[in-house]
């Protein structure tokens, strides 16, 4: 079958596995460097002068002389009478009215994710491309381009007439089929496939690079008529510049900067003659001439196209001599699809993954966003810090080995206070993605909810700092008025814990881990011998609510399973004060890091900046950085904290090398089916979770889990905080000590105004009275027996406490 001779076969590049459509970062400049597709734009009127008047009728002439001797050797039955002038004049206006503008796509190339240090990542694509500039193409590889493919590609147009017409004889008078399609017009065609394919238009993308009918030969004529136009707007350089970033090279290599650093390991500024000829080679048939799967063939058309190069002066006859002796010489560099997958650091990789599908500025969708990803080149910088990764990760699988006999599981988050950059994410676990969507099913610990256990007790603190209590303050520890299971527990009932977020019905029944006498206990001791039942009342004088709302203020949340997201934490006292309602280490880590930093809550976030291909940044939102409480408060919870690391407290052998100041929390639930440490220093807060992370909900007790043997129960203080501090040990080392400034005496002593007892007063005389200490008065109505209608029958802080000047005091009155 006869081929029109501009016509060229084995440019078109193989599909993608996804098209989502390339972004607007790179749209092709006139008259500058263009990287991109060539897309049909809608009709638009154009002036023509005498100049491209008489080149299109030329060209038309030509054209129409070309396809009516095609479509007749096609065997299609046209009338041939009058072929030479009405059919050539037919032709010319044909040719004259298909539109002529096109549009330029950015050119799909994978973005690269970096860590802190600049390694990377991830490198996400849809296509392996990596658009360079032209300056980043050496000579040596356009010369070599040139001379295998159109040698007069810089003395012909879009259409080279001296080549159709060896080709029309050439196929006319001779059994070979021989093609004149110039590198703009193979250009032109590769680009209008891709653009089909993206738009997901299938029958578009095969008439793209259709070789025979009456569809192919208007294909033809359109894509020839989009050379002319890009002849006429664009340099030869330009051009040449784009085939070159955009031709498909074999073995998933988009693009020649991607090829030369996969099968030469290098970037294309470093090609030798030998390298861009085989390169150049490889683009007409990409799977025949193949330099890792068919190297003969490989080689023979390297040299065809050195022994061109040779030819057409681009070389020496002995720089080519030594280039076609030389071996292949490759030095492969796989890639795998750059997705998390592969990663070093998959589970952070899908954090910052799923953090982009959340960014408006990349996208009004997250399908819109996603695609970005793939397909935009972003340089995306994350916080991610190699060497505090690599200390935590250790730590975690030493302690918690990868598929230990116990089954058990283990996370751990590393935040920066004051920014909520996370620096560190690990878990013992293998990284598997059983489908398609890593977000269904990847599990990751460090983001996934558990229950909290007594790191809880924090929120009860920094709600009474907020309250004004003093740190000297005390609590009164209940005596157990009953048992359960063989162990001393107090029932606390609605009458502790009234209203909506009260207990309602029946009794939550709290234990301790230890003996604890009952009494007046300091602030400190209840919260470093972590006493159960202290907070309980602590919480019920406080109101339940209200430390819900401190959960709050610090970010943290409990984790919904039937809808996959977040939701408030459930204020009911068993969540509220003992951590029974499931949060996550991210949140947990950022929680502590806003105390640590004086109480400046900003939202965990795992990137710090993106640019765009072309070195623009993307206009992120800035980080939600907030003042969540005063300082002076937030400086009163750290010195309460800091107990929990002192000679008395549950992590007491946790405690930091050289002296470097921390505070922090152990927490087990019930059965240590979860338990953590969470704590701070001024520069780092991390959390660490040891639990069950699947569907085992067996205790954790009498096991081994790495180098301990458990033989009671699991508690934070066992693996936890012994992970927690060789981790802040290893990531301190070498930086400054520094310390927590002190909280001023009004935290400590609370100014010392006594809530006086405001019992059976009328609202008024309550109010008048708060006012005259100078304290403030809000109203709950709520019922109660003990007292009259419009009386006062409880005060919350209660009577007897100190508190600052100028705090709150709820009074709850009878309506």
């Amino acid at each position: 079958m006869w081929r029109a001779p501009w016509d060229r076969v084995g440019h078109a590049a193989p599909a993608s596995p996804r098209f989502s459509g390339y972004p607007d970062t790179l749209a092709g400049m006139r008259g500058k460097p263009s990287a991109a597709a060539v897309r049909p734009a809608a009709k638009k009127k154009r002036r023509s002068n005498s100049t491209t008047s008489n080149v299109l009728s030329l060209l038309g002439a030509f054209v129409a002389t070309s396809v009516a001797l095609g479509l007749l050797l096609a065997g299609v039955l046209l009338p041939v009478t009058g072929m030479g002038g009405a059919g050539v004049k037919s032709g010319v206006k044909m040719f004259n009215n298909i539109p002529s503008e096109f549009a330029e796509n950015a050119l799909s190339q994978q973005s690269k994710i970096l860590a802190k240090d600049g390694s990377v990542i991830a490198t996400p694509y849809d296509e392996n491309r990596i658009v360079v500039a032209s300056s980043a193409i050496p000579k040596v590889m356009k010369d070599a381009q040139v001379a295998i493919e159109d040698e007069r590609f810089y003395q012909h147009g879009a259409l080279d007439k001296r080549g159709i017409a060896r080709a029309i004889a050439s196929n006319l008078f001779s059994s070979s089929t021989q093609g004149a399609s110039t590198l703009t017009q193979q250009y032109v065609k590769v680009a209008a496939q891709r653009q089909a394919l993206e738009s997901g238009d299938k029958e578009a993308a095969k008439e793209a690079v259709a070789q025979s009918g009456a569809k192919a030969y208007i294909r033809k004529l359109k894509q020839l008529k989009y050379a002319v136009d890009l002849e006429k707007t664009h340099t030869k350089d330009q051009i040449l510049t784009s085939y070159l970033n955009l031709v498909y090279f074999g073995q998933l290599q988009y693009g020649v900067e991607a090829a030369s650093r996969h099968y030469f390991g290098h970037p294309a500024k470093d090609l030798t003659i030998a390298e861009a000829a085989t390169l150049a080679g490889v683009v007409n048939l990409p799977d025949a001439t193949n330099p890792v799967k068919n190297p003969e063939a490989a080689v023979k058309r390297r040299n065809i196209g050195i022994q061109k190069m040779i030819d057409q002066g681009f070389i020496t006859e002995a720089q080519g001599r030594k280039a076609i002796n030389s071996p292949l010489n490759l030095k492969l560099e796989e890639n795998s699809s750059g997705g998390c997958a592969t990663s070093k650091y998959p589970y952070y990789c899908d954090y910052v993954t799923q953090w982009i599908a959340q960014q408006p500025a990349l996208g009004k969708t997250r399908k819109e966003r996603l695609g970005k990803l793939r397909t935009g080149g972003l340089v995306i910088q994350t916080s991610l810090d190699p060497k505090k990764m690599a200390a935590l990760d250790s730590n975690l699988k030493k302690r918690v080995p990868v598929e230990n006999g116990a089954d058990v599981q283990a996370a751990g988050v590393i935040i920066e206070p004051g920014t909520g950059y996370v620096e560190a994410m690990a878990q013992n676990t293998k990284y598997s993605v059983a489908g398609t969507d890593s977000f269904n099913t990847s599990v990751s610990y460090p983001r996934s909810g558990f229950p909290i256990g007594s790191t809880a007790k924090i929120f009860a603190i920094v709600e009474a700092m907020h309250q004004g209590r003093a740190l000297d303050s005390t609590v009164n520890v209940p005596r157990m008025n009953s048992s359960k299971e063989g162990r001393p527990v107090y029932n606390f009932t609605s009458q502790n814990f009234p209203g909506k977020c009260g207990q309602g019905s029946g009794v939550w029944s709290v234990g301790n881990d230890h003996q604890v006498p009952a009494g007046p206990m300091s602030l400190s001791k209840a919260t470093a011998e972590s006493v159960n039942t202290a907070f309980g009342v602590l919480v019920a004088q406080l109101g339940p609510c209200n430390v819900r709302d401190a959960y709050k203020r610090l970010g943290v949340y409990a984790s919904d399973f039937k809808s996959g997201g977040w939701s408030e934490i459930n204020p009911d006292p068993s969540s509220i004060v003992l951590g029974s309602g499931s949060s996550s280490p991210v949140m947990m880590a950022n929680a502590f890091a806003t105390v640590a930093a004086d109480g400046k809550y900003c939202a965990p976030r795992p990137v710090v900046s993106i640019k765009q291909a072309n070195g623009r940044p993307v206009k992120l939102a800035p980080n939600a950085c907030k003042q969540a409480m005063p300082a002076e408060e937030a400086r009163g919870v750290v010195k309460i904290f800091k107990s929990v690391l002192g000679p008395d407290g549950t992590a007491k052998s946790a405690a930091l090398a050289e002296g470097r100041q921390a505070f922090g929390k152990t927490g087990t639930v019930d059965g240590s089916l979860h338990t953590w440490f969470v704590g701070s220093t001024p520069q780092y807060s991390t959390a660490i979770w040891v639990g069950r992370g699947g569907e085992n909900t067996n205790p954790i007790k009498n096991v081994t889990i790495g180098p301990k043997h458990v033989g009671n129960f699991l508690y934070g203080g066992d693996i936890a905080a012994p992970v927690w501090k060789e981790t802040m040990d290893a990531i301190s080392k070498g930086l400054p000590k520094k310390a927590f400034p002190e909280p001023g005496s009004g935290v400590v002593k609370g100014d010392q105004i006594t809530v006086p007892q405001l019992k059976g007063r009328s609202e008024a005389d309550a109010k008048a009275e708060l006012a005259r200490l100078k304290l403030q008065a809000t109203v709950v109505k709520q019922d109660s027996g003990e007292v009259s209608s419009g009386q006062v029958w409880k005060s919350d802080p209660a009577a007897g406490q100190k508190i600052g000047e100028g705090k709150k005091v709820t009074l709850y009155i009878k309506p």
